[in-house]
């Protein structure tokens, strides 16, 4: 939660920032366990079924209740069936595989399953299970969700039913930015089709300096100075070789040692051997690592290339 809150501050420094969208719960648990709280769009539009499908994945794993399958498509089955007086709730409903909801038809769920009793009782015992997994994950972002607030911007949030059912309506695949796009009320987005800036922390180093093999045994040293040449490692730098085998200009990440030989890991890869005197500071280390992700096409994979750690515009004093 802390990483979120420093990086809305940074953001409100690099970027006119109005507004803000956070998905405050993964399922709107309310909604699915009393559905007539809400309206009548909500009772009988398709968001509803978004919200009890997103809980439904999530509750039996993403598999099948009846054979354990995964990676396939699964239906929503009434465990105690519709036709026999089986309710909607989210506590009368399975995930099942197209052959098993086509076996099973319209039979309860003991019958269906009368000669796997184990396998009934871990079943009955799932259904009964309280929603105190989802009360669980909830629980931070409500947290988050005041410390935003506290911030005095507007704040408008929503579930991960409605991220999904923006997604699907929009058509836009799934990552984790254009998740972030879909959050809340959304009529439309444009100019998808862009790279996206992917943060990492990567911490500032470690206090140990000496390397172990894996017997535990010291295989090298460290320097002691975090500083080489006015250089650290993790700095991203741009260094410019115009003589010799390495020939060519390189920009990336810094990894420095006390020969003032240092590595830079380039879109391409490593590239060894490289000296401080060649190399200039594009920004300073911060803890973070920075790749641009190549955009994403319509089915939601990005095209086979390397990674390219680019710097982030540096914080204004």
């Amino acid at each position: 939660m802390d990483t979120t809150l420093a990086w809305l501050v940074r953001l409100r420094k690099l970027a006119p920032v109005t507004a803000i969208a956070q998905e405050l719960v993964r399922f709107d648990m309310q909604k699915m366990e009393n559905p007539e709280i809400a309206g009548i769009a909500y009772q009988q539009g398709t968001l509803a079924g978004y919200e009890v499908r997103e809980y439904l994945l999530e509750k039996w794993d993403r598999k099948c209740a009846y054979c354990d399958a995964k990676d396939v498509p699964l239906n929503l089955d009434h465990a105690h069936a519709k036709a026999r007086g089986g309710s909607n709730r989210v506590s009368n409903l399975v995930l099942s595989c197209v052959p098993c909801n086509r076996k099973k038809a319209a039979r309860d769920v003991r019958e269906f399953l009368a000669h796997d009793p184990a396998r009934l009782a871990r079943i009955q015992s799932q259904l009964k299970r309280p929603l105190k997994d989802a009360a669980a994950v909830n629980a931070t972002r409500w947290a988050l969700s005041h410390a935003l607030k506290a911030t005095g911007l507007p704040l408008t949030t929503g579930s991960g039913g409605l991220t999904k059912f923006n997604r699907t309506r929009l058509g836009i695949p799934k990552t984790h930015a254009l998740d972030a796009v879909c959050v809340g009320m959304v009529d439309a987005v444009v100019n998808w089709l862009k790279p996206t800036l992917a943060l990492k922390a990567t911490g500032r180093g470690c206090y140990q300096r000496t390397r172990l093999d894996a017997y535990g045994f010291p295989r090298g040293y460290l320097t002691r100075k975090k500083r080489i040449h006015g250089f650290q490692t993790g700095d991203m730098v741009k260094a410019l070789v115009t003589k010799g085998k390495k020939i060519g200009a390189y920009t990336g990440r810094v990894a420095v040692r006390a020969t003032g030989s240092f590595n830079i890991q380039t879109q391409h890869g490593v590239v060894q051997g490289i000296s401080h005197k060649h190399c200039k500071i594009v920004q300073r280390a911060d803890g973070y690592g920075y790749s641009l992700v190549a955009k994403t096409d319509a089915t939601g994979t990005p095209p086979k290339q390397g990674t390219l750690r680019v710097p982030c515009p540096a914080t204004p004093a």
